[in-house]
């Protein structure tokens, strides 16, 4: 009869430790799910679609055509961007090729027509700017024109953290967070932050991943230079703070708590 009053007590001690188990990985599943609050059907307000702008500091590539090829081959002598002594650099150390710096006072300075100032401007409206001022030299000339070290950061608690470039000048905080291989499960999702530089200017951005709002926020969209960084979440920083100040207690206490019940159990 003891004996099975013993078993019956390890049955329900084994039972109360796969509840505990069972609520606090619910708990946590929840904690990990983007988009909690999406409803089927639903639509939700999408952040006003960004246009990035030329800021200084970029470098552009300007690549200028007319009716005749060799007439318009002296406006596309674009040199190799330096910085102090080192050719410009992007992702991955990657050197930078022909373009154009934008400099402090916000001009880009071409062969022939001189400094032309596009900070400021979007891409489109820079590419009219140009074409107008070549139509003084050139029939009918046609401009294409692209950000070249168009990157942003993604630091923290993600797979894969790095400087990106994106090709396309056009990323949102979840391609970014993609770009990096998804954040890790240590990862804050609720409190992830966008450092950006306006005017010289530091703002900060804090996202929520579980929530749709993030879609309306005005760092749904990054810009050029961007930095993403995803802290790791409060079990992550406890853990990591207990394993450093009492990862011996902790040791201790287990083996403590299982001699114990060999002995309640035996």
């Amino acid at each position: 009869m003891k004996t099975k009053y013993k078993i019956h007590k390890f049955q329900l001690f084994i039972l109360l430790i796969i509840t505990c188990i069972t609520v606090n990985s619910c708990g946590s599943k929840k904690k990990l799910v983007y988009f909690q609050d999406s409803v089927n059907g639903s639509s939700q307000a999408i952040a006003v679609q960004f246009v990035p702008k030329i800021e200084v500091g970029d470098v552009l590539s300007i690549e200028v055509t007319g009716t005749d090829p060799d007439v318009a081959s002296p406006y596309n002598q674009a040199e190799l961007v330096r910085q102090g002594n080192q050719i410009g650099s992007y992702d991955n150390g990657v050197p930078a090729t022909h373009g154009y710096l934008v400099s402090s006072d916000s001009t880009v300075s071409m062969p022939i027509i001189g400094d032309i100032k596009v900070a400021g401007l979007t891409r489109k409206s820079a590419i009219e700017l140009v074409e107008s001022i070549l139509a003084q030299y050139l029939e009918k000339p046609n401009v294409s024109m692209r950000i070249l070290n168009f990157k942003i950061t993604v630091l923290g608690e993600v797979e894969t953290p790095g400087t990106f470039s994106i090709p396309n000048e056009r990323v949102t905080i979840l391609e970014a967070i993609g770009i990096a291989n998804d954040l890790k499960i240590t990862g804050e999702r609720k409190n992830v932050l966008v450092i950006r530089h306006i005017d010289g200017e530091k703002k900060e951005y804090i996202i929520d991943l579980t929530s749709n709002e993030l879609f309306s926020s005005p760092a749904y969209y990054l810009k050029q230079n961007d930095v993403v960084y995803v802290s790791p979440n409060r079990k992550s920083r406890y853990d990591s703070s207990l394993l450093r100040s009492a990862g011996g207690v902790i040791i201790s206490a287990t083996s403590l708590i299982i001699s114990t019940l060999i002995l309640i159990f035996r």
